[in-house]
């Protein structure tokens, strides 16, 4: 991206200052869009209702991602982001939130691996922050910390079989977000959010959306609503293309099954018929 605005470009397409803010993990909520729009280009079903909180459920009904910006009085459910796994054979449910400011980006890393196939590789939520250089430390929890000592993943543990993992960030105004996950959220969903947590590239945001701290770095960019629209249509064309093939290799699959082969006719009194 440049600063300085092209020559071709047509009054309808002109250039409007963004910021590209770094460390992400302080840049600010976004644009939900940025995952919303991911889940329904990867088949999710939209059970949204007009003035009702956002929500998507996969297509196998196990996984429902809920946004809802408002923090009910109870205090049991902060605005944010809701996501709920259903119990199966093989895993217990689980239960994930993100406070509203959570950066869609970090939010993202975890919604996006919702869509895909689990990969065959044993996970580790440590070895993306431990590749970025995020410290470690170990006492009564196990925690990583990152370089600015701004963000944070630690495995809570109170006592044995009362555990989760918490997540979040803060500024020199205080806490501004958190992440909890439950002790049976599974590993490589961790492993995909912490991924998204220690990436070191820069988040932008639109002029008036960029939060008020001293603790942040921020880059002046010009940018087209084409590009951005681009930028956006490239993400949701890739969940789109993933979404297409892996139902293009399961309906190749069950056409070219073959069916049991079919048992000879046995006649009364056990004679075989040709």
């Amino acid at each position: 991206m440049s600063p300085r605005q092209h020559p071709n470009w047509g009054a309808g397409d002109q250039a409007e200052q963004h910021y590209l803010v770094e460390p992400r993990h302080l840049a600010g909520g976004g644009d939900i869009r940025h995952v919303t729009e991911f889940l329904r280009a990867s088949g999710w079903t939209d059970r949204s209702v007009t003035g009702g909180p956002l929500v998507f459920d996969r297509a196998d009904h196990l996984v429902r991602v809920v946004y809802d910006p408002i923090e009910h009085p109870n205090g049991q459910h902060p605005g944010g982001w809701h996501i709920q796994g259903q119990a199966t054979a093989t895993e217990a449910a689980w239960r994930v939130t993100f406070t509203r400011q959570t950066p869609v980006e970090i939010v993202a890393g975890f919604t996006d691996a919702l869509t895909r196939d689990r990969s065959a590789h044993a996970p580790n939520p440590w070895s993306p922050l431990q590749q970025q250089q995020w410290e470690t430390e170990r006492d009564q929890h196990f925690t990583a910390i990152s370089p600015d000592r701004n963000a944070w993943l630690q495995f809570h543990q109170n006592e044995p079989g009362q555990a989760h993992w918490w997540a979040g960030a803060r500024t020199e105004h205080g806490r501004t977000w958190d992440a909890v996950f439950s002790s049976t959220t599974p590993m490589h969903l961790i492993e995909n959010f912490s991924a998204a947590l220690a990436d070191p590239q820069p988040a932008m945001r639109p002029r008036g959306h960029v939060p008020p701290s001293k603790w942040i770095q921020v880059t002046s960019v010009s940018v087209r609503p084409s590009e951005l629209s681009a930028w956006q249509q490239a993400r949701i064309t890739a969940a789109r293309a993933t979404t297409w093939g892996r139902n293009s290799w399961a309906a190749a699959r069950a056409r070219t099954r073959k069916p049991a082969p079919a048992r000879p006719y046995a006649a009364s009194g056990g004679a075989r018929t040709r």
